[in-house]
């Protein structure tokens, strides 16, 4: 056994003791070792220092808390805590770019013009055909994702697909859906 497949080894080990026992021990082994790159990590993709330790306190604490979901047939221990870290990545991105509330306009909107409103009706008119000519797999996977506001890892779970398929087929049923709307 090579020295990299070695270290995955005791990784997966440690990782388990937490996931089966809450095992305390082996949980501060895998932080000591992964807090330290995932700021690093999170530094690199364009984080300050502060916001890449809350960070990586965060995805360390979701990995005690979700250390049950750990599969180690389907990732290992690194792929498994840097999804993590990549995800709260993007969660802090999203927040980031919400308005305060003191940003955002007071009092009603005004009303559109007749015109803008019989735009957006015939553009979700369009939109409504141009999903129900999807393939029913895309189709269904679009429905899940948009309408029923599933992440894609859920929708993986829910209908027993591999992530990947999954990703692919909503790129290729939006890439449709882009196409049907020009």
């Amino acid at each position: 056994m090579d020295e990299n497949a070695e270290k995955s080894k005791i990784w997966v080990d440690e990782m388990i003791r937490v996931r089966d026992h809450s095992d305390r021990d082996a949980f501060a082994a895998l932080f000591a070792h992964f807090a330290p790159r995932i700021k690093g990590y999170l530094i690199k993709s364009g984080a300050d220092a502060a916001l890449a330790e809350e960070c990586a306190q965060d995805v360390m604490t979701t990995l005690w808390r979700k250390s049950a979901q750990f599969d180690p047939t389907r990732a290992s221990v690194a792929t498994w805590i840097f999804t993590i870290a990549r995800n709260r990545r993007i969660d802090m991105l999203r927040r980031d770019r919400r308005p305060e509330p003191e940003e955002l306009p007071w009092g009603p909107e005004p009303e559109p013009e007749q015109s803008q409103v019989i735009e957006m009706q015939q553009e979700s008119a369009r939109l409504v055909e141009a999903i129900a000519q999807l393939p029913k797999n895309q189709r269904s996977l679009i429905e899940q994702a948009y309408f029923g506001d599933l992440t894609q890892a859920e929708i993986s779970k829910l209908t027993g697909l591999p992530l990947g398929t999954i990703k692919s087929r909503i790129r290729l049923a939006l890439d449709r859906l882009r196409h049907a709307m020009k």
